[in-house]
């Protein structure tokens, strides 16, 4: 293998560059990236950046000492046998790693509307922060709630829109999210509402109510950005289709990150976690496989969000898990856990509470039985709760 490229220059792009060079890989690299930025990580854009703490978050690391060629501020537009097809011409491969991420869902209609993913998108969201703007935040899950989290910050006036029962109903369900409500004092909280479309001034709900805005976020969700690969002759489902070792479909061909669609032995499914540790673990297994190393991606997902003053941890999968089980009060410092039939550990939400997450995580990897009676309660450590 001569020529290895690598498309997207996001988190899981660069840390691919970084994980062939490490394997000792010396042949020629090229890193295709969409925006004319050096690679950065996305999760403080709506975190430190949004709210002002810093103004970028760039990832530390020298491309030119790892001997790479980065062509920035270009798109990938097609994949044929052996080629890229970029927006500066055909490029050929020996070995290709798709780390395209992901994209926005947007709205219809006219008006504008802000969305959060990448570092011109935070500073112009933040510029519009003022005291006294009025915000629409359309969706009230992990990026709505931390932009509704900013603007409150900023002394906005800020509406969330949010079609579920409870904030966070779409990732973890309305039980869970119903006790995240009392979070949004101060915020125009309106649940089981769904937006027509976002026009000039405001948003226009279903039913006809107008809400007016000076601004208007939208954070509803994102899509694997696969477009490219349309016409390829790959395995695309709800995202670049691959084994437990990021192999997709075509030979000498492996994805990694958000756009990835992974096998887990752990949780017998396919998962597509588009978060932060993903795109930073995902790469070793896929640089080692496209040089004919047989490792394994079988993680524990895990992801944080700050909001409303509050630390959420999360890891697992609770889709595989049968039974929610609370420790502590809404009021306070409390975590949920998911439990399998077996009384395993599929899930566990930490809420302010670091050591539970800590804990939780490594028994999910150890495959421990709990004891559900011990668990309830708070003041007993998650690793006394194991059998």
């Amino acid at each position: 293998m001569k020529h290895v490229v690598v498309v997207g220059a996001g988190l899981a792009g660069v840390r691919s560059v970084e994980a062939l060079r490490a394997r000792g890989f010396a042949g020629r690299i090229t890193l295709i990236g969409q925006e004319r930025h050096r690679p950065y990580d996305r999760p403080p854009l709506s975190k430190a950046v949004l709210l002002g703490d810093a103004d970028s978050s760039f990832v530390d690391t020298d491309l030119s000492a790892l001997e790479v060629d980065f062509w920035a501020g270009v798109s990938a537009k097609a994949l044929r046998d052996g080629a890229v097809e970029t927006t500066e011409g055909d490029l050929g491969y020996d070995g290709l790693v798709i780390a395209t991420g992901a994209e926005p869902i947007t709205l219809p209609g006219d008006g504008p509307q802000h969305v959060l993913r990448t570092l011109d998108d935070a500073h112009e969201l933040r510029a519009l922060l003022v005291p006294g703007a009025r915000v629409a935040v359309i969706g009230a899950g992990w990026i709505g709630a931390e932009v509704a989290t900013a603007a409150r910050r900023a002394g906005c006036a800020v509406t969330v829109i949010e079609a579920g029962e409870a904030p966070l109903a779409h990732a973890l369900g309305p039980e869970l999210g119903a006790r995240t409500t009392g979070w949004y004092e101060g915020v125009d909280l309106r649940l089981g509402t769904m937006v027509h479309e976002v026009r000039e001034g405001g948003v226009e709900l279903v039913g006809g109510e107008f809400v007016d805005a000076h601004v208007v976020v939208t954070g509803i969700g994102v899509r694997p950005a696969v477009e490219w690969l349309a016409s390829a002759e790959i395995d695309l489902h709800n995202g670049v289709v691959t084994d437990e070792h990021l192999r997709t479909s075509l030979p000498n061909v492996v994805a990694a990150g958000d756009c990835a669609a992974w096998w887990s032995r752990r949780f017998q499914s396919r998962l597509r976690v588009e978060h932060w540790d993903t795109a930073l673990h995902a790469p070793e297994v896929a640089a080692a496989t496209l040089l004919g190393e047989d490792a394994v991606y079988d993680p524990v997902p895990y992801f944080w969000s700050e909001q409303f003053g509050h630390m959420l941890q999360y890891a697992g999968h609770h889709p595989a898990g049968e039974r929610l089980v609370y420790r502590g009060e809404p009021e306070g410092k409390w975590s949920a856990c998911w439990l399998t039939a077996g009384d395993t550990l599929a899930a566990v939400l930490a809420v302010d509470r670091p050591r539970d997450l800590v804990q939780g995580r490594r028994i999910i990897e150890a495959g421990h039985r709990l004891d559900a009676e011990r668990l309830v309660d708070p003041d007993v450590a998650l690793r006394d709760c194991v059998v």
